[in-house]
């Protein structure tokens, strides 16, 4: 049964270490390279979330094998392809599963047919499945045209020119046609070139992707952000094993502690050698006014003392390359020196929730006064006596619940609703929070 709430007195400073549970972005892109690789592969730090764990069950269902040693350490015995041909496959609302998971299982060949949660079958995923289409893959949208449930069966793939994908929407589009690229390539016996329509947004997730290729043996010849080929030679092989990285995302939430809190607040798991765009963060943490020290694989964060009427500087920023972490500045908002503006976020709009609909509503409850548009937020902090509490609603997205739980660092506490919605990406998140806030 699900926490219907947790209530969070005001607080006023924040210090202790952090060890991060592993990127969600990594590591369901580590899952699905290990299935179609060959050999087995070894996974250390995965993330144990709900979205880790519909990819892994996805995957038993489709035949792969998963061998569990722990928590945070899988075996997946890598067999280039989905021995399973005929399957109905559940993935909650994990975006890292369900887009990557529909290409490869278009190419790959078989009758499948994908569902979600309600907000799932909200989200678009028609600029992939066109794209996919292109090519001869065979998808049908059982509801609505553009969105899921899909319905995969059997095409013939045939490629004549480049495969054309939007880059405005969602980034997941681009990655998911990437990591099936070599496979693409092996039953076209061609090169494949993937073509950019539009501006691409949330490069650093590409990134990370072209990274985790090259981990298993593909290297992607990048022109720009706008073409990418792959060679009909690619063909994945394991690693042997892969140590997954501390989420960058989460980061963001223990970078604000320190820096509301005044900290220090040493984060274990990221540091200065990040392959996340989300560590990028830290430069808000530094222009807001705190102080950051980074190691390798750590780094450490203090800040100003609000309690002796100190502000954070206010900003105006794209934050198109960091769009998760931006929602973690739109809290920090709350005690700047002024009104705040994060431009460039649309791709806020079909996350698991409308976030800029959702902070909109949620941050004018705790007493800020906020306008948002299309693609853009605007919030102007609120004076001392203009504090609220609040019930914040949660839409089921984790990081509405861990961006919020930043907000009680000013003369009010507040009630989180369905906090276990965290459990999406960190399920102990309020567990270490309250270790270090006081």
């Amino acid at each position: 049964m699900r926490t219907p709430f947790i209530d969070l007195n005001a607080v006023s400073t924040a210090s202790g270490v952090v060890n991060l549970p592993g990127s969600k972005s990594i590591s369901n892109r580590v899952l699905l390279l290990a299935a179609l690789a060959i050999g087995p592969t070894r996974i250390t730090g995965l993330l144990d979330s709900d979205d880790t764990r519909v990819m892994l069950k996805a995957l038993e269902t489709l035949g792969v094998s998963v061998e569990r040693h722990d928590q945070e350490t899988v075996t997946i015995g890598g067999q280039g392809d989905f021995p399973n041909k005929q399957a109905e496959i559940f993935l909650g609302n994990a975006g890292t599963a369900f887009r990557p998971l529909t290409a490869a299982l278009a190419v790959l060949g078989g009758n499948y047919r994908l569902h979600g949660v309600a907000r799932m079958h909200e989200r678009p995923i028609g600029d992939l499945v066109d794209a996919l289409r292109s090519m001869g893959a065979l998808i049908s949208c059982e509801q609505n045209e553009g969105y899921p449930p899909l319905k995969i069966t059997p095409g013939n793939l045939n490629i004549d020119g480049p495969v054309k994908v939007q880059g405005a929407v969602s980034s997941q589009f681009l990655t998911a046609l990437l990591l099936v690229a070599p496979l693409i390539a092996q039953k076209t016996a061609q090169d494949v070139v993937l073509e950019v329509e539009g501006e691409l947004i949330s490069k650093p997730y590409i990134q990370i992707t072209l990274n985790m290729m090259a981990r298993f043996g593909v290297v992607v010849q990048q022109q720009g952000w706008s073409r990418f080929i792959i060679a009909r030679s690619a063909v994945y092989k394991s690693p042997g094993q892969v140590e997954i990285e501390g989420d960058a995302s989460s980061a963001s939430y223990f970078m604000a502690l320190g820096l509301v809190g005044r900290g220090p607040v040493r984060i274990n798991g990221v540091g200065e050698n990040s392959i996340q765009g989300d560590i990028r963060f830290a430069e808000t943490i530094q222009a807001m006014g705190g102080k950051i020290e980074f190691g390798d694989t750590w780094l450490e964060v203090t800040g100003p003392d609000l309690t002796r009427g100190e502000k954070l500087k206010a900003f105006d920023e794209d934050f198109n390359l960091v769009p998760d972490a931006a929602m973690t500045a739109a809290a920090l908002a709350l005690y700047a020196d002024g009104p705040c503006m994060l431009r460039n976020i649309g791709s806020w709009r079909v996350k698991e929730t409308d976030r800029i609909e959702a902070m909109h509503k949620e941050l004018a409850k705790v007493g800020a006064t906020v306008t948002s548009g299309p693609d853009w937020l605007r919030i102007v902090p609120p004076l001392s006596s203009e504090w609220k509490t609040a019930e914040i609603e949660t839409y089921d997205d984790h990081r509405m619940a861990m961006c919020f739980s930043l907000a009680v660092f000013g003369p009010v506490g507040l009630r989180i609703l369905d906090p276990d919605c965290v459990a999406k990406t960190f399920p102990a998140y309020f567990d270490v929070y309250k270790t270090l806030v006081r």
